[in-house]
């Protein structure tokens, strides 16, 4: 059986308590602003940051695409990435940290893909204002994606040093 399975310690629970936390009070925050919905928005910070609910029927950042292929979309999304996961899991070793940021994107789409199966839309919350309105979810998405892309950038180029230094010591 892999290591990785196997390995359970204080860092890993506390790691998946951590994601846990954050998909719980996301829901709970969505929760939130969709029964205080008539009132006005709470001020953050000045008129910079406030939480305020809005309905997102598209997809990030309000981009206009929207529906039953949105949804079907971000399904078959969820669906890869947990097969992809468990791939890395199995298959894979030293990929603990890419394992854990595909898993907190996993769990911020699984809260935004409820609300679209629930309500027929995504329930965002925190308005930056001349820029979007997002919620913790989006967060969790996009921390995700680029911690994903700057761990693959930084192991590609260790690889490639350790390439050049073996191709250099034979020389």
């Amino acid at each position: 059986m892999n290591k990785l399975i196997l390995k359970i310690n204080f860092k890993n629970i506390a790691i998946i308590m951590m994601i846990a936390i954050f998909f719980i009070a996301d829901r709970y925050l969505k929760y939130l602003a969709i029964n205080r919905t008539p009132e006005p928005a709470i001020k953050l910070i000045g008129n910079i940051f406030s939480f305020n609910f809005t309905a997102n029927y598209y997809m990030a950042f309000s981009l206009p695409f929207g529906g039953r292929a949105l949804t079907a979309l971000i399904s078959l999304i969820i669906i890869t990435l947990i097969f992809y996961i468990f791939y890395l899991i199995l298959n894979k070793k030293n990929q603990f940290a890419n394992i854990i940021l595909l898993t907190v994107i996993l769990f911020g789409a699984i809260s935004n893909i409820l609300d679209r199966i629930l309500f027929g839309y995504v329930a965002d919350y925190l308005e930056l204002r001349y820029f979007t309105v997002f919620n913790l979810a989006d967060v969790m998405i996009s921390f995700g994606a680029i911690a994903v892309l700057f761990n693959v950038l930084i192991s590609n180029r260790e690889r490639s040093r350790q390439k050049n230094f073996v191709r250099g010591n034979g020389q």
